[in-house]
């Protein structure tokens, strides 16, 4: 694997999340040790929720939260077609069918006028997605759910901590789900999910859902999985937790340098900012422009990571093209988006002068044009 200068991102994993993982090996149970149910009360506290669910991944935090919403057979799920292909294979996962809602150019993030077009009397449930940690239009997809009695899954997994009018992420809607994936914005040094819901009930079935479905250590009253969050991870996750507010403020301030050294170059576009009632944590900065590749190319010679998310949208993947028979031209602002989005390097350790050096290796790039 080629070294970089700059890294696109750089999980951490220091001293004392070091000491916190050991001491949970030494004495805590392995599965269910008493990290993992502080972990998810922190969490809950800290997303402004009643209750918190931890989960093997963010995959299986979305794929539960459809199953206890009752989600299933011949439903249908109005989601993004511009996410991790994760978010719309749920759908698949409790036998309902995704149906993809184009997303809004300016956020990146689907549209509510597009998933008014979407829904139909098997319609069950809106999938909105924080994409790059940039809040979604929740007034508007809330007013939708309510007159047409639809359940709201949050997918957070890329919004730690970001804000929509003065509420976290992940507690707007019915369920809100994240990912604790190395490359988040904390994470649990491996696998991870969660949760959070102020539904007691939907709050219990995903407890049980992760825990093969048990009512006690030898009975079950339903079909569930073995997908719990080990002891060892919750432990680290507690620590990360207590840095989030502080890294995700490092992240802004990053975000506020790129876009004072890159906001006049031609062929560029920005991501969007803060605004009134929106507050993003930049899990990614994402650039756009038509000569995605070629940059790529020219900041990768120049030391400098990049990445694309997502190449690929998901109602273009292999496997949807060949169950749903979709084809390029079906959702063109996400279309769009793919040929031409570029992740630079977002993380709270980046110095300025590593802002300052990938800005300045653009800059050139484009001079050159």
């Amino acid at each position: 694997m080629a070294e970089f200068k700059i890294p696109l991102g750089k999980p951490v994993f220091d001293e004392e999340m070091k000491e916190a993982a050991i001491s949970a090996l030494q004495n805590e149970r392995f599965v269910h040790g008493e990290s993992v149910f502080k972990f998810e009360e922190e969490f809950a506290k800290y997303c402004g929720a009643r209750y918190a669910v931890s989960t093997s991944s963010g995959t299986c935090a979305l794929q539960f939260s459809l199953l206890a919403l009752g989600v299933g057979q011949g439903d249908q799920v109005v989601t993004t077609p511009f996410s991790f292909v994760a978010t719309a294979n749920v759908a698949l996962h409790v036998n309902a069918s995704p149906v993809f809602a184009d997303v809004d150019l300016k956020t990146f993030n689907i549209d509510p006028r597009a998933i008014r077009e979407k829904i139909t009397e098997k319609t069950k449930a809106i999938v909105p997605v924080h994409l790059y940690g940039y809040p979604a239009d929740m007034h508007s997809i809330q007013e939708i759910a309510e007159e047409r009695g639809l359940y709201v899954i949050e997918d957070a997994c890329q919004a730690h901590g970001s804000e929509y009018f003065g509420v976290k992420a992940g507690s707007i809607g019915d369920v809100g789900c994240f990912s604790f994936y190395p490359s988040k914005n904390m994470t649990v040094c491996g696998d991870g999910g969660m949760v959070v819901t102020d539904n007691e009930e939907v709050a219990k079935k995903v407890a049980k859902l992760r825990d093969c479905g048990r009512v006690s250590h030898y009975e079950h009253d339903m079909i569930g999985f073995t997908a719990r969050l080990n002891t060892v991870s919750a432990a680290i996750g507690r620590v990360q937790l207590r840095r989030l507010d502080e890294w995700n403020r490092k992240r802004r301030e990053h975000a506020e340098y790129y876009c004072h050294l890159l906001s006049a170059l031609d062929g560029v576009l920005l991501p969007p900012g803060s605004s009134p009632g929106i507050q993003p944590v930049y899990h990614l900065y994402v650039i756009r422009t038509t000569v995605r590749d070629g940059l790529k190319a020219w900041l990768e010679k120049n030391g400098v990571q990049s990445g694309v998310h997502y190449p690929i949208p998901i109602h273009l993947q292999p496997f949807y093209r060949e169950l749903f028979g979709y084809n390029r031209g079906d959702y063109p602002n996400s279309e769009s988006l793919s040929d031409a989005v570029l992740s630079i390097p977002m993380f709270p350790d980046l110095k300025r002068e590593e802002i300052e050096y990938v800005s300045d290796r653009i800059a050139v790039f484009f001079s050159e044009e």
